[in-house]
C-alpha cells in the first residue's frame, strides 16, 4: 500500500509530505484548489508522462516520491528482480521532472527506465475515474479480471505453457519440412558434391600440417650435406670420441697415484665426450628429417593442390571442408530418412496441438460458467448504485480458429443500460457517469482479486448525489475493507466514511503575489466544517453543520 507522498516543487506545490494508511482517505476541497494536480503528481511518480509545464515557476526542477509497503510475493517485486533490482520491502519511486522537459526515475534510489517505473507503478496503483478508460478499454483486461474473479491463473498459466509446447513442436516440424525442401532441390548437386569430397576425406587442420612438412623438406635439402659433414666429424671414422675415451682409460689408470693430477683432466675429457655424443645425436636426427623420399614432396603437392581447389569449388577455407563434407552428407542423410522424421514431427505437433486444445477448451468452459457468477455479482451491486434497470453481462467469445497463449477466448464486459436497449461493450453503451458507477461495482467484486492493492477514484461521484452518493461511499468503505482507497470527492457522504480526510486548499503567500497548494488532515472538528462546507456551499449553516453531524454518525453506526 501506499505509505508516504512527498512532492516538492510541482505547480502550485512547494513542499508537501502526506502519510497514509490503509483503509479509506478522501480528497476534498473547493474547485481549484488542486486536487488534479495532487494525482497528476502522483501519476508522475507511478511511471506517468512528463511535462515541462509540472514544474513550479522559477524553479529548476520538480520532484515526487512514493514510498509503498509491498509483500515479498507482490508482482511489484518480481518487476524489480527482473531488472536487477533489490526487493527491501519497502518501494520508493521517485521521478524527477526538470524544467526543460527531461525526466529521470528512480526505485530505491537505482536510476531506472520510465517504462520499469510505469509497470511497477502498474502492479501498485490503479488510478479510476469518469474518463479514465485504462483499466476497461483493453478487452485484455476483462480476460485477466475474469479469470482472476474464478481464479483460473494457475489453469491459464498451464495453458500458456502448453501453447509455447505446441509452438516449439510446429516449428521444428516447419524447419524440418523447409530443409527437406531445400535439401531435395539440390538433390543431385548434394550427392555429388558430398561423394568428391567424401572421396577427398579432407581433415581438420590439414593443410597446415602438410604446408609445415612441406617447408621443412624443401629447406633440408639445402642444409644436408652439412649436417652429414657435420655429423661425419662428430661421430663418423674422424670422431675424436673413440681417441679420447682410450686417453681417459689411461689417465684413470695412472689416477691411483696422482689423482690431484688426473681427476680433473678426466672430468673435462666425460663433460666433452658426452656433449659430441649429445650432438651426434641432435646431427642424426636433423639427417632424418632431412631424408625424404621424392616422392614424398609430389605427393604432399599434389594432396595441397588438391585441397586448394575444392576449397576454391566450393568457397569454403581448407580447413572448413571437413564441416562442409558432414554438412551433406547431413542433408543427403536427410533426404533418405527425412520422410520418416516427418512423421514423428508430425505426430509431435499433433499430440502438441491435442493437449493445447484439450486444456484451452477446459478453461473455455469454466470462464462461461465464471461469467456467470461474475454477472450475477455485479448485477447485485447495481440497484443501489441507482443502476437497477441496467445489467451488466460479460460476453466470453470462443474461437478455436484463432487460438492464443491464453487459450480460445475473447472476454469483452457488455452493459444494458435500460430495457429494451441493445446491450454493447460497456465503454461504448455507458455514460461518463454510468461507467464510474460499473467500475466501482466491478471492483468490489473484485477487490481481493485481479487488483492492485492501491485504488484511486478521482471523482466518480461527479453528477450524482443523495442515496446514490450514500450508496458509492458506502461500496468504497467496503472495498477499503480489503484494498487501501484514495478517492477525490464532491459528495459528503462520501467523505463522511473515510478514515483519512485530507483537505486540499489555495492559500496565498508574499502578501497576495502567489498562491501554493496545501494539504491537511482534518480532526473531527475539521471533518464537520468541511463535510458541512460541502452540503451548504460558501455559508455554512447550522443546518448544515447537523447534516454533517448526522452523516458522520450514520458512517460509523
Amino acid at each position: 500500500m501506499l505509505a508516504r507522498l512527498s512532492i516538492r516543487d510541482i505547480v502550485l506545490i512547494e513542499r508537501l509530505d502526506i502519510e497514509f494508511a490503509t483503509g479509506l482517505a478522501v480528497l476534498t476541497g473547493e474547485t481549484g484548489a488542486g486536487k488534479s494536480i495532487l494525482l497528476d503528481a502522483f501519476a508522475l511518480a507511478l511511471g506517468g508522462r512528463g511535462d515541462a509545464g509540472l514544474v513550479r515557476h522559477g524553479a529548476e526542477q520538480g520532484q515526487v516520491t512514493a514510498v509503498f509497503d509491498i509483500p515479498k510475493n507482490h508482482p511489484a517485486a518480481k518487476i524489480l528482480a527482473e531488472n536487477g533490482l533489490e526487493d527491501t520491502g519497502e518501494m520508493i519511486l521517485r521521478r524527477v521532472q526538470f524544467a526543460d522537459g527531461r525526466t529521470r526515475a528512480f526505485i530505491n534510489d537505482q536510476s531506472i527506465s520510465v517504462q520499469t517505473q510505469k509497470a511497477v507503478g502498474a502492479a501498485l496503483v490503479e488510478i479510476h475515474g469518469q474518463h479514465d478508460e485504462r483499466a476497461l478499454v483493453d478487452a485484455a483486461t476483462h480476460r485477466r479480471l475474469l479469470d482472476a474473479f474464478a481464479g483460473l491463473e494457475k489453469d491459464v498459466s498451464a495453458v500458456e505453457a502448453l501453447w509455447d509446447a505446441r509452438r516449439t513442436a510446429n516449428t521444428a516440424l516447419e524447419e524440418h519440412r523447409a530443409g527437406m525442401e531445400r535439401a531435395a532441390r539440390e538433390a543431385d548437386y548434394l550427392r555429388h558434391a558430398s561423394d568428391e569430397l567424401k572421396q577427398l576425406a579432407p581433415r581438420d587442420g590439414e593443410e597446415t600440417s602438410l604446408a609445415s612438412r612441406r617447408t621443412t623438406m624443401m629447406q633440408g635439402e639445402k642444409i644436408a650435406s652439412d649436417l652429414r659433414e657435420a655429423q661425419e666429424a662428430v661421430g663418423g671414422h674422424h670422431s675424436p670420441v673413440a681417441t679420447l675415451s682410450a686417453a681417459v682409460r689411461r689417465l684413470e689408470r695412472r689416477g691411483a697415484s696422482s689423482p690431484a693430477l688426473v681427476e680433473p683432466a678426466v672430468k673435462a675429457i666425460d663433460i666433452a665426450i658426452n656433449a659430441l655424443e649429445e650432438a651426434d645425436q641432435h646431427l642424426q636426427a636433423a639427417l632424418a628429417a632431412t631424408d625424404f623420399d621424392p616422392s614424398e614432396l609430389e605427393r604432399i603437392e599434389e594432396r595441397l593442390f588438391a585441397l586448394r581447389a575444392a576449397s576454391r569449388k566450393h568457397s569454403t577455407p581448407v580447413d572448413g571442408l571437413a564441416a562442409l563434407a558432414a554438412r551433406y552428407a547431413a542433408e543427403i542423410v536427410l533426404i533418405n530418412a527425412g520422410a520418416s522424421r516427418l512423421k514423428k514431427l508430425e505426430q509431435a505437433a499433433i499430440e502438441a496441438d491435442a493437449r493445447y486444445a484439450a486444456a484451452a477448451k477446459k478453461l473455455s468452459m469454466a470462464r462461461q460458467k465464471s461469467s456467470e457468477k461474475l454477472n450475477k455479482a455485479v448485477n447485485a451491486e447495481l440497484a443501489p448504485l441507482k443502476l437497477e434497470r441496467a445489467k451488466f453481462m460479460t460476453q466470453v467469445q470462443t474461437d478455436e480458429a484463432t487460438p492464443g497463449p491464453q487459450g480460445f477466448d475473447r472476454v469483452e464486459f457488455w452493459v444494458q443500460t435500460n430495457p429494451g436497449t441493445k446491450p454493447g461493450p460497456m465503454m461504448k453503451v455507458a455514460s461518463g457517469g454510468e461507467l464510474s458507477r460499473f467500475l466501482l461495482a466491478l471492483k468490489v467484486v473484485l477487490s481481493d482479486r485481479g487488483s492492485a492493492p492501491t485504488l484511486v477514484f478521482d471523482e466518480i461521484d461527479t453528477g450524482v448525489g443523495g442515496a446514490v452518493a450514500d450508496a458509492i461511499g458506502g461500496r468504497l468503505a467496503r472495498l477499503a475493507g480489503k484494498v487501501q482507497v484514495m478517492a477525490v470527492t464532491h459528495a459528503p457522504q462520501v467523505a463522511a466514511r473515510a478514515d483519512l480526510h485530507l483537505l486540499i486548499s489555495k492559500d496565498a503567500l508574499d502578501k497576495g503575489k502567489r498562491v501554493a497548494t496545501r494539504v491537511n488532515a482534518l480532526a473531527a472538528d475539521h471533518r464537520r466544517e468541511e463535510i458541512a462546507r460541502m452540503l451548504a456551499g460558501a455559508e455554512i449553516t447550522a443546518e448544515a453543520r447537523a447534516a454533517a453531524d448526522r452523516l458522520l454518525k450514520a458512517a460509523t453506526a
